[in-house]
């Protein structure tokens, strides 16, 4: 009688888990059956229990804590690796990041998949992406096979922070001209992508993608937010002076995309991957729970 194999495949270990892309990835991934486990430093906490009610492993890791990763991440056969400076710094991105890597490569990872940002290999000048460039190139060097995504300016990052503040009052503040068109992306569509790279490592291994949801203008934004949120919303250009008063890395940040601009080919990019479902920004408006208060 033959025997029918009942060995499960590796899991895809997903840094980031209990955020927003890691988040995404992980859910993307459990949708197309994949097993996962899924990087913590707090594995008691709501967002990993929710995860695990999903069907994920949680385990805990934590960046500065060689032991940790390396149990983390054995016997993983892929990783969905992501690196932030907010929250820290840019040294401490790059040394946390190059140890996650480099504790993948040492466990026989087959396959990493690495989130940057959109323009990040181009010599921007903004330091969050000049670090990730860092990455991506420690990535290169290492024996293992890798893909790198580029997200560009998150969607999520107008339901937060100083913008939803903002928004309370009727505005969405923003240092770019009313009419100056930004790719955008949405975590849903940055995980559903990860996890499609993952699940296809021979396509996808040794390339770098830039990837966006839509291009939108400020005033498209607003009026996206305004019609979800049932609240009247303007649009008001701050100035760049005023952002570098709180970062200048947020300012170089805007003053590149002015100046320059991302340049991601959204019309080929969903034409070949129309599986990642790719939300415009008026759909996923509509999908947020806007907390703003009395209309």
């Amino acid at each position: 009688m033959t025997q029918i194999s009942t060995i499960s495949p590796a899991p895809v270990a997903v840094t980031g888990a209990t955020g927003a892309q890691g988040g995404a990835t992980a859910r993307a991934l459990l949708r197309l059956g994949l097993p996962v486990r899924a990087l913590t430093r707090d594995p008691a906490g709501p967002a990993a229990a929710a995860l695990h009610a999903l069907g994920a492993e949680v385990v805990r890791a934590d960046f500065d804590d060689p032991a940790s990763l390396a149990a983390a991440l054995g016997g993983a056969g892929a990783l969905f690796a992501m690196s932030t400076p907010f929250g820290s710094d840019l040294d401490t991105e790059v040394r946390q990041g190059e140890a996650l890597l480099d504790a993948a490569a040492a466990g026989g990872v087959r396959h990493i998949v690495l989130t940057s940002a959109t323009n990040a290999d181009r010599s921007t000048g903004i330091p969050h992406f000049e670090t990730k460039w860092r990455l991506e190139q420690h990535l290169a060097a290492l024996d293992v096979p890798w893909t790198v995504i580029g997200p560009g300016a998150f969607m999520e990052n107008y339901a937060n922070g100083w913008t939803l503040r903002s928004l309370r009052e009727g505005v969405l503040h923003l240092p770019m001209p009313a009419d100056r068109p930004m790719p955008l992306i949405a975590a849903a569509d940055i995980g559903a992508f990860a996890a499609l790279a993952l699940s296809r490592p021979e396509e996808f291994a040794g390339r770098r993608i830039d990837i966006a949801s839509q291009w939108r203008t400020p005033e498209q934004i607003a009026a996206a937010i305004c019609a979800a949120s049932g609240r009247d919303i303007r649009f008001e250009e701050v100035p760049l002076s005023v952002v570098a008063g709180y970062s200048e890395d947020l300012a170089a940040m805007f003053r590149y995309f002015q100046e320059t601009g991302l340049d991601v080919d959204v019309d080929a990019l969903h034409a070949r991957y129309p599986e990642t479902g790719w939300h415009t920004v008026e759909a996923w408006a509509a999908e947020q729970s806007w907390d703003l208060g009395p209309a």
